[in-house]
Protein backbone atom coordinates (compact mmCIF):
# COMPACT_ATOMS: atom_id res chain seq x y z
CA UNK A 1 0.00 0.00 0.00
CA UNK A 2 2.71 2.46 0.91
CA UNK A 3 4.00 1.95 -3.11
CA UNK A 4 0.46 2.88 -4.38
CA UNK A 5 0.58 5.31 -2.36
CA UNK A 6 3.97 7.28 -2.84
CA UNK A 7 2.96 6.65 -6.61
CA UNK A 8 -0.06 8.56 -6.49
CA UNK A 9 1.71 10.97 -4.99
CA UNK A 10 3.88 11.05 -7.92
CA UNK A 11 0.89 11.17 -10.35
CA UNK A 12 -1.02 13.74 -8.78
CA UNK A 13 2.10 16.03 -9.06
CA UNK A 14 2.93 15.59 -12.02
CA UNK A 15 0.97 16.67 -15.35
CA UNK A 16 2.79 14.89 -18.84
CA UNK A 17 3.22 11.24 -18.02
CA UNK A 18 4.68 8.37 -20.54
CA UNK A 19 3.44 4.51 -19.91
CA UNK A 20 5.07 2.24 -22.02
CA UNK A 21 4.97 -1.83 -22.16
CA UNK A 22 7.13 -3.96 -23.33
CA UNK A 23 8.61 -5.57 -27.08
CA UNK A 24 6.67 -8.40 -28.42
CA UNK A 25 3.41 -6.98 -26.35
CA UNK A 26 1.28 -9.99 -24.29
CA UNK A 27 -1.79 -9.76 -23.54
CA UNK A 28 -1.79 -8.36 -19.67
CA UNK A 29 0.78 -5.77 -21.49
CA UNK A 30 -1.24 -4.60 -23.81
CA UNK A 31 -4.58 -4.46 -21.42
CA UNK A 32 -1.84 -2.20 -18.67
CA UNK A 33 -0.01 -0.18 -21.06
CA UNK A 34 -4.18 1.32 -22.15
CA UNK A 35 -5.74 1.03 -19.26
CA UNK A 36 -3.87 3.39 -17.04
CA UNK A 37 -3.27 5.36 -20.34
CA UNK A 38 -7.42 5.31 -20.20
CA UNK A 39 -7.42 6.36 -16.79
CA UNK A 40 -4.75 8.89 -16.46
CA UNK A 41 -6.79 11.07 -19.50
CA UNK A 42 -9.84 10.25 -17.33
CA UNK A 43 -7.47 12.46 -14.48
CA UNK A 44 -6.91 15.20 -17.21
CA UNK A 45 -3.30 14.12 -17.15
CA UNK A 46 -1.58 15.13 -20.48
CA UNK A 47 -0.62 11.35 -20.59
CA UNK A 48 0.59 9.11 -23.97
CA UNK A 49 0.83 5.35 -23.89
CA UNK A 50 3.04 3.37 -26.26
CA UNK A 51 4.47 0.24 -27.01
CA UNK A 52 7.57 -0.04 -29.05
CA UNK A 53 6.81 -3.14 -30.88
CA UNK A 54 3.39 -4.00 -33.55
CA UNK A 55 0.20 -4.90 -31.74
CA UNK A 56 -1.82 -8.31 -32.81
CA UNK A 57 -5.24 -7.05 -35.06
CA UNK A 58 -7.63 -8.70 -32.40
CA UNK A 59 -6.34 -6.90 -29.20
CA UNK A 60 -7.36 -3.23 -31.53
CA UNK A 61 -11.12 -4.12 -30.52
CA UNK A 62 -10.71 -3.00 -27.15
CA UNK A 63 -11.03 0.51 -25.95
CA UNK A 64 -7.94 2.57 -26.02
CA UNK A 65 -5.29 0.33 -27.99
CA UNK A 66 -5.69 2.52 -31.62
CA UNK A 67 -4.93 5.37 -29.32
CA UNK A 68 -1.27 4.13 -28.37
CA UNK A 69 1.36 6.12 -29.96
CA UNK A 70 4.07 5.16 -31.50
CA UNK A 71 7.49 5.22 -30.63
CA UNK A 72 8.26 7.82 -33.76
CA UNK A 73 5.41 10.14 -32.53
CA UNK A 74 6.56 10.80 -29.04
CA UNK A 75 10.30 11.65 -29.77
CA UNK A 76 9.47 15.73 -29.28
CA UNK A 77 6.97 14.59 -25.57
CA UNK A 78 8.99 15.24 -22.45
CA UNK A 79 7.64 13.53 -19.72
CA UNK A 80 8.15 14.40 -16.09
CA UNK A 81 7.92 10.89 -15.46
CA UNK A 82 7.45 7.67 -17.18
CA UNK A 83 5.72 4.68 -15.84
CA UNK A 84 6.88 1.17 -17.13
CA UNK A 85 4.40 -1.89 -16.93
CA UNK A 86 4.56 -5.60 -17.59
CA UNK A 87 8.77 -4.87 -18.09
CA UNK A 88 11.43 -7.10 -16.32
CA UNK A 89 13.99 -5.16 -17.21
CA UNK A 90 14.98 -1.96 -19.15
CA UNK A 91 16.04 -3.24 -22.20
CA UNK A 92 12.36 -4.96 -22.52
CA UNK A 93 10.82 -1.53 -23.48
CA UNK A 94 12.56 -1.25 -26.83
CA UNK A 95 14.08 2.12 -28.30
CA UNK A 96 12.60 3.81 -24.80
CA UNK A 97 15.14 2.50 -23.33
CA UNK A 98 17.06 5.64 -23.54
CA UNK A 99 14.57 7.86 -22.03
CA UNK A 100 14.54 6.05 -18.88
CA UNK A 101 17.87 7.60 -17.53
CA UNK A 102 16.48 10.96 -18.28
CA UNK A 103 13.24 11.13 -16.29
CA UNK A 104 11.83 10.00 -13.64
CA UNK A 105 10.69 6.48 -13.54
CA UNK A 106 7.82 4.04 -12.08
CA UNK A 107 8.20 0.35 -12.56
CA UNK A 108 5.01 -1.57 -12.32
CA UNK A 109 5.40 -5.21 -12.60
CA UNK A 110 4.69 -8.71 -11.17
CA UNK A 111 7.55 -10.75 -12.70
CA UNK A 112 9.86 -11.99 -10.08
CA UNK A 113 12.84 -11.63 -12.17
CA UNK A 114 12.44 -7.52 -12.16
CA UNK A 115 15.75 -6.24 -12.04
CA UNK A 116 14.54 -2.94 -10.17
CA UNK A 117 15.83 0.00 -12.66
CA UNK A 118 12.86 2.39 -11.89
CA UNK A 119 13.43 5.16 -9.77
CA UNK A 120 10.34 3.58 -7.74
CA UNK A 121 9.74 -0.14 -8.03
CA UNK A 122 6.34 -1.60 -7.58
CA UNK A 123 6.72 -5.45 -7.43
CA UNK A 124 4.03 -8.04 -6.58
CA UNK A 125 4.87 -11.08 -7.45
CA UNK A 126 1.84 -12.33 -5.79
CA UNK A 127 -0.19 -10.58 -9.18
CA UNK A 128 -1.49 -13.07 -11.52
CA UNK A 129 -1.17 -10.01 -13.78
CA UNK A 130 0.30 -6.86 -14.31
CA UNK A 131 -3.29 -5.50 -15.00
CA UNK A 132 -4.41 -6.15 -11.90
CA UNK A 133 -2.19 -3.59 -10.06
CA UNK A 134 -2.79 -1.07 -12.64
CA UNK A 135 -7.30 -1.97 -11.84
CA UNK A 136 -6.15 -1.19 -8.16
CA UNK A 137 -3.76 1.74 -9.33
CA UNK A 138 -6.69 3.36 -11.06
CA UNK A 139 -9.17 2.90 -8.11
CA UNK A 140 -6.79 4.29 -5.56
CA UNK A 141 -6.19 7.65 -8.04
CA UNK A 142 -10.39 7.58 -8.37
CA UNK A 143 -10.62 6.64 -11.69
CA UNK A 144 -14.01 5.79 -12.72
CA UNK A 145 -15.13 2.74 -14.67
CA UNK A 146 -17.17 2.18 -17.41
CA UNK A 147 -18.23 -0.74 -19.58
CA UNK A 148 -15.38 -0.07 -22.27
CA UNK A 149 -12.60 0.82 -19.65
CA UNK A 150 -13.63 -2.10 -17.48
CA UNK A 151 -13.18 -4.41 -20.38
CA UNK A 152 -9.62 -3.48 -21.55
CA UNK A 153 -8.67 -4.11 -18.17
CA UNK A 154 -10.03 -7.69 -17.78
CA UNK A 155 -8.03 -8.47 -21.05
CA UNK A 156 -4.55 -8.49 -19.05
CA UNK A 157 -6.30 -11.07 -16.70
CA UNK A 158 -7.70 -13.25 -18.47
CA UNK A 159 -4.96 -14.24 -20.88
CA UNK A 160 -2.18 -14.38 -17.92
CA UNK A 161 -4.24 -16.14 -16.10
CA UNK A 162 -4.51 -18.56 -19.03
CA UNK A 163 -8.49 -17.58 -18.84
CA UNK A 164 -8.43 -18.65 -15.66
CA UNK A 165 -6.71 -21.84 -16.06
CA UNK A 166 -3.17 -21.58 -14.88
CA UNK A 167 -1.73 -21.93 -11.47
CA UNK A 168 -1.86 -18.32 -10.53
CA UNK A 169 -5.58 -18.17 -10.43
CA UNK A 170 -6.59 -17.35 -7.16
CA UNK A 171 -9.06 -16.01 -5.36
CA UNK A 172 -7.48 -12.14 -5.76
CA UNK A 173 -7.94 -12.85 -9.38
CA UNK A 174 -11.77 -14.44 -9.41
CA UNK A 175 -12.28 -11.28 -7.04
CA UNK A 176 -10.64 -8.74 -9.37
CA UNK A 177 -12.52 -10.21 -12.24
CA UNK A 178 -15.66 -10.30 -10.58
CA UNK A 179 -15.85 -6.40 -9.52
CA UNK A 180 -14.65 -5.55 -13.27
CA UNK A 181 -17.58 -7.45 -14.51
CA UNK A 182 -19.88 -6.04 -12.44
CA UNK A 183 -18.32 -2.91 -13.63
CA UNK A 184 -19.70 -3.88 -17.18
CA UNK A 185 -16.33 -6.01 -18.40
CA UNK A 186 -18.12 -8.37 -20.98
CA UNK A 187 -15.55 -11.99 -20.51
CA UNK A 188 -17.55 -13.16 -23.69
CA UNK A 189 -16.34 -10.82 -25.99
CA UNK A 190 -12.66 -10.61 -24.75
CA UNK A 191 -12.76 -14.76 -25.32
CA UNK A 192 -14.06 -14.46 -28.50
CA UNK A 193 -11.61 -11.69 -29.68
CA UNK A 194 -8.62 -13.02 -28.38
CA UNK A 195 -9.57 -17.13 -28.65
CA UNK A 196 -11.98 -17.65 -31.52
CA UNK A 197 -9.71 -15.42 -34.59
CA UNK A 198 -7.52 -17.44 -36.16
CA UNK A 199 -7.11 -17.45 -39.98
CA UNK A 200 -6.54 -20.52 -42.29
CA UNK A 201 -2.77 -19.38 -42.70
CA UNK A 202 -2.49 -19.58 -39.01
CA UNK A 203 -3.66 -23.35 -38.61
CA UNK A 204 -1.77 -24.08 -41.79
CA UNK A 205 1.37 -22.34 -39.67
CA UNK A 206 0.19 -24.53 -36.64
CA UNK A 207 0.17 -27.59 -38.57
CA UNK A 208 3.72 -26.95 -39.79
CA UNK A 209 5.12 -26.28 -35.97
CA UNK A 210 3.04 -29.82 -34.96
CA UNK A 211 5.29 -31.64 -37.63
CA UNK A 212 8.29 -30.00 -35.99
CA UNK A 213 7.45 -31.11 -32.67
CA UNK A 214 9.39 -33.47 -30.45
CA UNK A 215 8.10 -35.08 -27.84
CA UNK A 216 10.20 -36.94 -25.05
CA UNK A 217 10.43 -37.45 -21.49
CA UNK A 218 8.63 -34.47 -19.57
CA UNK A 219 9.09 -32.35 -22.21
CA UNK A 220 8.12 -31.23 -25.82
CA UNK A 221 9.43 -28.78 -28.03
CA UNK A 222 9.47 -27.21 -31.54
CA UNK A 223 10.31 -24.71 -33.78
CA UNK A 224 9.14 -22.40 -36.61
CA UNK A 225 11.79 -20.60 -38.70
CA UNK A 226 11.40 -17.41 -40.74
CA UNK A 227 10.85 -19.11 -43.82
CA UNK A 228 7.65 -20.83 -42.70
CA UNK A 229 6.05 -17.87 -41.54
CA UNK A 230 6.83 -15.91 -45.09
CA UNK A 231 5.74 -19.59 -46.52
CA UNK A 232 2.41 -19.14 -45.14
CA UNK A 233 1.85 -15.31 -45.02
CA UNK A 234 2.09 -15.37 -41.59
CA UNK A 235 4.04 -13.14 -38.48
CA UNK A 236 5.00 -13.75 -35.41
CA UNK A 237 2.39 -12.83 -33.71
CA UNK A 238 0.30 -15.38 -35.88
CA UNK A 239 2.09 -18.22 -33.24
CA UNK A 240 0.70 -16.78 -30.46
CA UNK A 241 -0.93 -19.74 -28.31
CA UNK A 242 0.93 -22.41 -30.27
CA UNK A 243 3.20 -23.17 -27.18
CA UNK A 244 0.12 -23.58 -24.80
CA UNK A 245 -1.26 -26.53 -27.11
CA UNK A 246 2.07 -27.97 -26.85
CA UNK A 247 2.00 -27.53 -22.67
CA UNK A 248 -1.64 -29.04 -22.48
CA UNK A 249 -0.06 -32.47 -23.83
CA UNK A 250 -0.43 -35.37 -21.52
CA UNK A 251 2.49 -36.03 -18.95
CA UNK A 252 4.49 -33.24 -20.36
CA UNK A 253 5.75 -30.24 -17.43
CA UNK A 254 7.40 -27.94 -19.95
CA UNK A 255 6.75 -27.00 -23.74
CA UNK A 256 9.30 -24.97 -25.41
CA UNK A 257 8.41 -22.87 -28.93
CA UNK A 258 11.53 -21.36 -30.78
CA UNK A 259 10.80 -19.03 -33.53
CA UNK A 260 12.70 -16.99 -35.66
CA UNK A 261 11.22 -13.79 -36.62
CA UNK A 262 12.47 -11.62 -38.38
CA UNK A 263 15.44 -13.17 -40.20
CA UNK A 264 18.50 -14.19 -38.08
CA UNK A 265 16.25 -12.64 -34.79
CA UNK A 266 15.22 -15.84 -31.84
CA UNK A 267 12.53 -16.07 -29.36
CA UNK A 268 12.63 -18.74 -27.22
CA UNK A 269 9.23 -19.52 -25.02
CA UNK A 270 8.80 -21.79 -22.40
CA UNK A 271 5.60 -23.19 -20.14
CA UNK A 272 5.64 -25.68 -17.62
CA UNK A 273 2.80 -27.20 -16.08
CA UNK A 274 3.39 -28.26 -12.38
CA UNK A 275 6.58 -27.72 -10.81
CA UNK A 276 9.12 -26.54 -13.26
CA UNK A 277 10.45 -22.86 -12.51
CA UNK A 278 11.32 -21.80 -16.54
CA UNK A 279 12.04 -18.12 -15.07
CA UNK A 280 15.29 -19.85 -14.19
CA UNK A 281 16.00 -21.22 -17.33
CA UNK A 282 14.97 -17.95 -19.39
CA UNK A 283 17.29 -15.82 -16.60
CA UNK A 284 20.39 -18.20 -17.34
CA UNK A 285 19.94 -17.59 -20.95
CA UNK A 286 19.54 -13.71 -20.74
CA UNK A 287 15.61 -13.40 -20.27
CA UNK A 288 12.99 -13.75 -17.70
CA UNK A 289 9.58 -14.15 -16.93
CA UNK A 290 7.31 -16.11 -14.51
CA UNK A 291 7.76 -19.53 -13.11
CA UNK A 292 5.15 -21.77 -15.13
CA UNK A 293 5.53 -18.75 -18.33
CA UNK A 294 9.19 -17.34 -19.50
CA UNK A 295 11.26 -16.59 -22.48
CA UNK A 296 14.09 -15.34 -24.14
CA UNK A 297 15.41 -13.84 -27.47
CA UNK A 298 18.75 -14.07 -29.49
CA UNK A 299 19.87 -11.38 -31.94
CA UNK A 300 22.42 -12.72 -34.95
CA UNK A 301 21.65 -16.34 -34.32
CA UNK A 302 20.83 -19.84 -35.82
CA UNK A 303 17.61 -21.40 -34.90
CA UNK A 304 19.48 -25.22 -35.06
CA UNK A 305 22.10 -23.87 -32.33
CA UNK A 306 19.67 -21.95 -30.06
CA UNK A 307 17.12 -24.89 -30.09
CA UNK A 308 19.98 -27.10 -29.26
CA UNK A 309 21.35 -25.23 -26.57
CA UNK A 310 17.85 -24.47 -24.94
CA UNK A 311 16.93 -28.45 -25.11
CA UNK A 312 19.51 -29.33 -23.34
CA UNK A 313 20.08 -26.69 -20.39
CA UNK A 314 16.52 -27.53 -20.07
CA UNK A 315 17.36 -31.51 -19.47
CA UNK A 316 19.78 -29.90 -16.91
CA UNK A 317 16.83 -28.50 -15.11
CA UNK A 318 14.42 -31.44 -15.70
CA UNK A 319 16.92 -33.64 -14.06
CA UNK A 320 17.70 -31.47 -11.51
CA UNK A 321 14.27 -31.69 -10.14
CA UNK A 322 13.02 -34.66 -8.68
CA UNK A 323 9.44 -34.81 -9.44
Amino acid sequence: MNKIASIVSQINQTQDILVIGHVMPDGDDISSVTSLTLGLKQLGKNCFGSIDYSIPEYYKVFAGVNELKAYEDLCDFVPQIIIVVDSSSPDRVGRFQTMLSKYRTIVIDHHATNTLFGDINWIDVSAAATAQMVYDLNKALGVLYDAELATTNLVGIATDSGFFRFSNTSERVFRDAAELVQLGAKPYFVASAILENRRPEQMRLYCLMVNHMTVEDRMAYSWISYEDYLKHNCVDDDSTGFIGEMRALKDIEVAILVTEFPKGEIHVSFRSKNWLDVSKIASTLGGGGHARAAGCSFKNAQIESVLTEVVNLTRDFLQGGTK
